[in-house]
């Protein structure tokens, strides 16, 4: 029977899509969920204290449904995808903690970071914990090539965070310089969520390679949304809690495209804010009026919209199934965020 060609599908409302993704995998993400319960405590009372603050602060555990979902594909799993998922988490999170750390952040998913109720050195203590914890759930599946994937991915993203710090504020950094960031630091862990899930689903290599592809490219359109999303969205009306990767120094694409394109004024503008904690209203304003000016903004929702659709097509020659057309749609989620 011919495979039907998913570029060929009409795209399902965006608003659906996650709550379709969610209803596929509520029985799988509520073993996770347990999972994620028990193996966050501990004796020492600060350790859940600190995780469960993060842990429960709302996030949707796309990554984690991610997992389940691209298992769940291929119609073989055997419990390892909860593992597996649960693990995803954990690493996510221990990086999030870590990341606040490191950005000096003072709120995280609309609460206040960790970072600022238990400090610095608990919070990244704590964060080391959840990673320990992730990889003894691996080493317990006793999948060792799918250990070796999750591994080999939390380097990648240590490597991603420190290239991202080296290049803070350098307005020589290049649009290829971004995407290997975001390729690291954020991509990577979506790549390794849907390999190991499609690994426990028994998925064969040509399945697996798939949905790796699949997961990265969805990483890749994320990252690039995240990054429109500070600046407001796509529209780029500033407003509260945005602006926080400009006083970070962080070269997100908007600003490296907007210095390529600038003019001199434009660009001192920009370097005036970027890296400067007490940047305000004032000053962003400017540099939101550059991005608009250049069309930056709509210029990384373009990229964003590539790689969503290239996330799609890596789905192309899978077999049939719900979980397969609920993936099709993520993207879309994704993208749709910053409008």
């Amino acid at each position: 029977m011919a495979v039907e060609t998913l570029a060929q599908r009409p795209r399902a409302d965006a608003t659906q899509t996650i709550d379709h993704l969610i209803a596929a995998t509520r029985e799988g993400m509520e073993a996770v969920n347990r999972l994620i319960l028990s193996r966050s405590d501990s004796p020492v009372d600060m350790v859940p204290e600190i995780a469960n603050h993060l842990l429960d602060s709302g996030g949707k555990r796309l990554r984690p449904m991610l997992t389940i979902a691209s298992a769940q594909a291929f119609g073989r799993a055997g419990g390892n995808e909860i593992r597996f998922a649960a693990a995803v988490e954990f690493m996510h999170n221990a990086t999030l903690l870590h990341d606040d750390v490191v950005d000096e952040s003072t709120m995280r998913r609309g609460r206040p970071a960790a970072r600022t109720i238990w400090g610095n050195q608990a919070s990244v203590l704590v964060g080391d914990f959840l990673l320990g914890q992730a990889f003894l759930m691996m080493v317990e599946s006793k999948d060792l090539e799918a250990l070796g994937v999750l591994a080999k991915a939390a380097s990648v993203i240590a490597e991603g965070e420190v290239f991202q710090l080296a290049k803070a504020g350098d307005l020589e950094t290049t649009a290829a310089d971004y995407e290997q960031i975001i390729h690291a630091k954020t991509a990577t862990l979506f790549e390794a969520a849907t390999e190991v899930g499609a690994m426990a689903g028994g998925a064969d290599p040509a399945a697996r390679k798939a949905l790796a592809a699949y997961g990265r490219e969805l990483g890749m359109a994320f990252q690039l949304v995240d990054d429109v999303l500070d600046y407001g969205g796509a529209r780029g009306s500033l407003g509260k809690n945005t602006g926080d990767d400009l006083r970070e120094g962080k070269m997100t694409l908007p600003v490296i495209l907007a210095l390529a394109a600038g003019t001199e004024e434009e660009k001192s503008a920009i370097a005036s804010a970027l890296g400067n904690p007490e940047a305000g209203e004032r000053e962003l304003e400017a540099v939101l009026a550059v991005f608009n000016r250049y069309g930056t903004l709509a210029q990384a929702m373009a990229k964003a919209e590539r790689h969503a659709e290239a996330a799609r097509a890596a789905l192309a020659d899978l077999p049939r199934s719900i979980e397969r057309d609920i993936l099709f749609n993520v993207p879309e989620f994704c993208t749709q965020r910053a409008y």
